[in-house]
This record gives C-alpha cells, sequence and structure tokens, in this order.
C-alpha cells in the first residue's frame, strides 16, 4: 500500500506455501483479508518470495499469466520479490542452508534470472522493481582470500546486472538487484557491501559488463549504479551494532543507492552481573534456540569489542562470559513490541531508521520482514493475520 508515496507491504516468506498452489492460497487466506483491512479503494503490494521451485513452476506454459490474472483479480501487485531462500524455508532446518546455492554457483545465477523474468512480466506500467538477494554466500564456506572465488562472484552478479540493462533497454522496465548483508554472511557489515562494490563490480565487474553490452566502462559503472543496489535490512544492521545514519551515509559515499528496506526487529538483552540472574535469563532465552533457523547473536564487552556466536546455542553455552554486557540476537520479532517479553528489542534502531527517511519515501519499497512467526515463543504468538496488519498498521503510524 502507499504511505506517503513509499510501496509498503510485508514479505511472504512468512508463510510456509510450498509449490505455486501453496503461494496463491496463502495470498488468498492471509495477503486478500488484509488488502480489504488495510487499502480497502486501492491495490495491495505484495512483497512476493518465490523459492526455487515456484519460480520453475511459474514460468511453464500459461501460469505466469494466470499468475498476473490471479492477482489483478484480487486487487494485489507485486513490486518486489525476496530472492534470498532458495529451498523450503519452513518446516524443516534451514540454517545456514539459507544461503544455498550461493553467489559462487550457476544456479543462484539461474533462478535470479527466473525471479527477473517473472517480476518484468508482475510489475505495474511505471513502477520500478526490486529483487533483494543474498551477501554472496556463508562466510564459513568461503576463502575470502582467494582472488579467483572473488572473480567468480562477480562474474555472477555482472550476469544478472547485463539481464537487467538489457531488459530496461529493450522493454523500459526499471528493475534493481539488492544485496543484503547478513550477520556471519561473506558480506556482514554495511563496510563489506561497499568494497565488495568498489573493489569488485566497479573494476572488474565494469570492464566485463562493458565488454558484454558492447559500451566503455564508464557507462557500464553507470548501469552498476542503477542495477545494483542495498537491501538495508534494519534487524541485520542493529544486531551488528552498526548506527542507521552512519551506515546510510557509508552508502552514500561509495555511491550505492538503497533500493528496498525490510523492517524488523531483532532480540536484545542487557546481561546481568549475578551468575544466578543469567541462568534465568538464559532460562528465558530458551525457547528461541530453535531447530529451523539461524539466531546468530553478536555481544558487546565492556569495552565495545563485539564477540560472534553463530546460533543461540553456543551463545547460551557461554552466557557466563564475565567482560559480555549486551546480547543481540538474530531473532526476528514483531515491530511494534518494544519489548518482546522479558527481553529489549532492537526497535528504537527502526524508529530511527524510519524517521532518517521520513523526507525522501516517495517511490521506496517498504517490506515488513518478521518470517520467524512460525518458530516464536507462544506468549510472544498473535494470531498471523493479526500479527502482519498491526505491523504494517505501526510502521503506516510512524510514518
Amino acid at each position: 500500500m502507499l504511505v506517503h508515496g513509499a510501496h509498503l507491504t510485508y514479505c511472504t516468506n512468512i508463510h510456509p506455501a510450498s509449490g505455486l498452489e501453496g503461494v496463491r492460497n496463502s495470498l488468498d487466506e492471509y495477503t486478500v483479508p488484509l488488502r480489504a483491512r488495510l487499502s480497502p479503494e486501492a491495490p495491495f503490494g505484495v512483497g512476493l518470495r518465490l523459492s526455487g521451485q515456484e519460480s520453475v513452476e511459474l514460468l511453464q506454459g500459461s501460469a505466469l499469466s494466470d499468475f498476473r490474472a490471479f492477482l489483478d483479480e484480487r486487487g494485489l501487485y507485486v513490486f518486489t520479490l525476496n530472492g534470498f531462500p532458495y529451498g523450503p524455508f519452513h518446516g524443516q532446518a534451514v540454517k545456514a542452508q539459507v544461503h544455498a546455492p550461493d553467489w559462487r554457483h550457476p544456479e543462484r545465477v539461474a533462478y535470479t534470472l527466473r525471479l527477473v523474468q517473472i517480476l518484468a512480466a508482475l510489475l505495474p506500467e511505471g513502477l520500478e522493481g526490486s529483487i533483494s538477494t543474498s551477501p554472496l554466500s556463508y562466510a564459513a564456506w568461503v576463502d575470502a582470500e582467494d582472488p579467483e572465488t572473488w572473480a567468480t562472484l562477480t562474474d555472477h552478479v555482472i550476469q544478472v546486472i547485463e539481464a537487467l540493462v538489457r531488459l530496461r533497454q529493450s522493454s523500459g522496465v526499471f528493475i534493481h538487484l539488492d544485496m543484503e548483508p547478513e550477520p556471519d554472511g561473506l558480506l556482514q557489515r554495511s563496510a563489506d557491501l561497499a568494497a565488495f562494490y568498489q573493489d569488485h563490480l566497479l573494476t572488474r565487474g565494469a570492464n566485463l559488463l562493458a565488454a558484454r553490452l558492447g559500451g566503455d566502462a564508464e557507462e557500464a559503472r553507470a548501469h552498476l549504479r542503477d542495477h545494483f543496489q542495498v537491501c538495508f535490512d534494519v534487524c541485520h544492521v542493529a544486531v551488528m551494532y552498526e548506527e542507521p545514519d552512519e551506515v546510510l551515509a557509508l552508502y552514500r559515499e561509495a555511491g550505492l543507492q538503497v533500493g528496498k528496506i525490510q523492517l524488523s526487529s531483532a532480540l536484545r538483552l542487557t546481561l546481568p552481573e549475578g551468575a544466578g540472574d543469567r541462568d534465568v535469563l538464559g532460562a528465558a532465552l530458551a525457547p528461541f534456540a530453535e531447530g529451523t533457523y539461524l539466531h546468530q547473536v553478536v555481544a558487546r564487552t565492556r569495552s565495545g569489542a563485539l564477540i560472534q556466536y553463530p546460533d543461540l546455542p553456543p551463545a547460551l553455552a557461554d552466557l557466563h562470559h564475565p567482560d559480555v554486557t549486551e546480547w543481540r540476537v538474530h531473532f526476528h520479532v514483531p515491530v511494534f513490541l518494544e519489548q518482546a517479553g522479558a527481553f529489549g528489542s532492537t526497535q528504537p534502531a527502526l524508529l530511527t531508521c524510519l524517521e532518517l527517511l521520513r523526507p525522501g519515501l516517495t517511490g521506496r519499497h517498504l517490506e515488513v520482514e518478521t518470517y520467524t512467526w512460525d518458530v516464536l515463543p507462544p506468549d510472544l504468538k498473535r494470531p498471523l493475520d493479526e500479527s502482519i496488519a498491526r505491523e504494517l498498521e505501526w510502521v503506516q503510524g510512524v510514518l
């Protein structure tokens, strides 16, 4: 829905759909009633998540035109796709496999190109589209000192950028690929993404793109500035203790545009001094240590140093670290919660981000992303339709 000129939606990765029929059913069950509640007089935008399987299904026969008609009949439109998770995303262990296949592999390129084709067909005339994607890989899988790895990653991203440029030149449809830093991703901080953009895409990548398009490197860099942008996930920024204003300034300095903002909050804990009090806190946190998703923890010490844990269980095993005073946990909680049960949230970072964005909202892509609803502890879990509506209404109220 339009809010001060921005397209505000939620990401359908919250729904455990499997296959194209499941996608349609979840839109009918949840998104259509949301439109009736929040945008009864105007079309309602959808942040659509499609798995690799679903992207293949949509390109068979008349499936894509049928799906466009399905959306039109219900007053829905798609302006952004979540192209990060490729495989099943609910009901089984996902963990680090959310990054697979990573950008070293041709299937990540093929999947993303299918998403480009799909979004180009679904995007309303005159709107720009965005596709968010993974931070290249899971850091533990990659030798970050290997130049050949970076060359492969760059070449594969450029294949998608080339397709986006050719699409715009041939049809006028403008879509950008928005890369999303994540804790423990190969690109986990804003500076990592800026370095990849400047050191790899604007150098080797620009030369490769120029050769493919038949232009010069400067023209290729202009195409990259348009078609390679940032997916700014506020939860991830907060978990890494980055300040939203500093992140946005860094991206501006690097020449990177923010194409999509994912609105979400993480858990925030102040660790008490006493061992017994920490044990109580650990017991309260134990229900969040579930088996589906990675819940990376970044701890801050008295000196300001950061300690990273790849998931909640190893962090809980180090609960009594004497120098640690604060934890931030990559567990998406509803944005309207200032407190998440016994814990705080990083909602202040989200409020800061929205305040910074307010002067330039027109045309922005805003997407609430609380995909962990399924695995929230029962005391935080409201009915799904009510929770999504309340999140969107909260953002609307803040803006």
